[in-house]
């Protein structure tokens, strides 16, 4: 049967969603922090999110960099070769293990610098209680990010939904146990949520690696260890170059909603703790395009691996598609329910008020922020990681920061002008790279 939307509609189904129940039990860790620590207040709601997101800011470059796995994995599995699958995963790990040094450097350095930055003064002492403890925490993210790349690329999802799903288990109820002080613990307030995250991560490395090994063993047929694990530089290089333009790409889309988070901190507490509540609701809601962009990365590129260029068009187009449906589903929720959304977190009235307006303006840029995002994947399974790179910075940096910081602090609109350039810069990316794709996509499979 010719290769069709009808035909990849199962196949990539089976590894999206997994991986899309694996990005939102991500990035539920972040909101049960952000709902844990509510109840004692604005500023804790402000420093909790803020250090979460400033440390995701320099750990998500790291982590990017490892996303040349999706190429690499996904094409060596379309060839069959199992045993160059496996030698990509001990060049990740590697790779994630060296990165830790220079990242944690970097928060280190930002860590001290928390007193004299221009937070909020009640938000300053609890960002930096939070900060300094989750920043323990990246050496295990990267080397999780390593193992689940490679896990996706053979087609092994199912351990990733486990692993993030039985970890927010634990971090909830370490959340509950530190937060407020239970079974003997002090209660440790913001810190005690940064401690949560920090154990909770540590485990999710932890199935990971019993899930490489024992899959491997299961559905390979050969050992992992069998393979010469030696430091090979020209295969470092080949993952750095095509990780590194997908990191920029990645740390300047995260690195402009940090900066905004960052900027809203210096605002009142109201305002940042709105901020950091609506940035959550439409982060839960980008899980699914990312979570598709990942499946659609390791489509697209078995079919490429595997010479098969209509596969190739077919599940890209099938992956853009179900983003379309999921993402207008989203907006609709984010107007039709503000109030419920926002009212889980914080009772506050200014708080409700502040982030309901916020939560219609996600609504508008949810469709342009699912396509950018899973066209990111896409290409990324053709092999081109440079293209999403050069669109961001333009579309983020160059035009979407600016306005937002001139409809914020010139011209005194507060955070929903801040809200207003990050839209923009979404709607902007979005149509960019939907163009470039329709393009990519023609050319390729016209090629002989």
């Amino acid at each position: 049967m010719r290769p069709s939307i009808r035909t990849e509609f199962m196949p990539m189904l089976k590894i999206a969603v997994p991986v899309v129940m694996a990005e939102l039990g991500w990035m539920a860790m972040g909101v049960v922090d952000t709902a844990m620590v509510g109840p004692l207040g604005p500023e804790a709601i402000s420093a909790a999110g803020v250090g979460a997101s400033m440390h995701m800011g320099f750990t998500v470059f790291g982590m990017g960099l490892l996303l040349g796995l999706d190429t690499l994995v996904s094409q060596a599995f379309g060839r069959h070769d199992i045993r160059d699958c496996h030698r990509w995963l001990f060049d990740g790990l590697t790779l994630g293990a060296m990165m830790a040094i220079p990242v944690m450097a970097a928060c280190g350095v930002v860590w001290w610098a928390i007193p004299s930055l221009g937070f909020y003064p009640a938000v300053k002492p609890l960002l930096s209680s939070y900060f300094g403890i989750v920043v323990l925490s990246t050496p295990f993210l990267l080397l999780y990010a390593a193992c689940r790349r490679y896990l996706q690329g053979i087609h092994i999802v199912a351990p990733l939904t486990f692993a993030l799903v039985s970890a927010n288990l634990i971090n909830a109820g370490l959340n509950w146990v530190f937060i407020y002080g239970h079974f003997g613990f002090p209660a440790w307030g913001v810190s005690g949520s940064a401690l949560a995250t920090l154990f909770a991560r540590i485990y999710m490395l932890g199935v990971l690696m019993i899930a490489l090994w024992w899959y491997d063993k299961q559905r390979t047929g050969e050992s992992l260890w069998s393979v010469e694990r030696a430091f090979d530089r020209t295969r470092l290089t080949r993952l750095l170059m095509l990780g590194l333009p997908a990191a920029s790409q990645v740390a300047a889309e995260v690195g402009i909603f940090v900066l905004a988070t960052a900027l809203a901190g210096t605002l009142d507490p109201i305002s940042s703790a709105s901020h950091q509540i609506a940035l959550n609701m439409s982060g839960v809601a980008f899980m699914i395009p990312l979570g598709l962009s990942s499946a659609g990365a390791v489509r697209v590129g078995h079919a490429v691996g595997a010479g098969d260029r209509t596969r190739a068009a077919a599940a890209g187009w099938t992956a853009i598609l179900l983003v379309v449906a999921m993402m207008t589903l989203s907006g609709l929720t984010f107007v039709l329910v503000p109030g419920q959304l926002i009212g889980a977190f914080s009772t506050n009235t200014m708080v409700l008020s502040v982030g309901t307006s916020l939560l219609f303006l996600a609504a508008v840029f949810q469709l342009f922020d699912g396509i950018q995002a899973v066209i990111t994947g896409t290409l990324r399974g053709l092999g081109d990681t440079r293209t999403a790179m050069i669109v961001t910075l333009i579309a983020h940096w160059l035009l979407g920061l600016p306005v937002s910081y001139v409809l914020c602090f010139v011209l005194g609109w507060g955070v929903w002008g801040l809200w207003v350039g990050l839209t923009l810069g979404l709607i902007v990316a979005g149509v960019i790279l939907f163009y470039i794709w329709t393009m990519k996509i023609r050319h390729y499979q016209a090629a002989t």
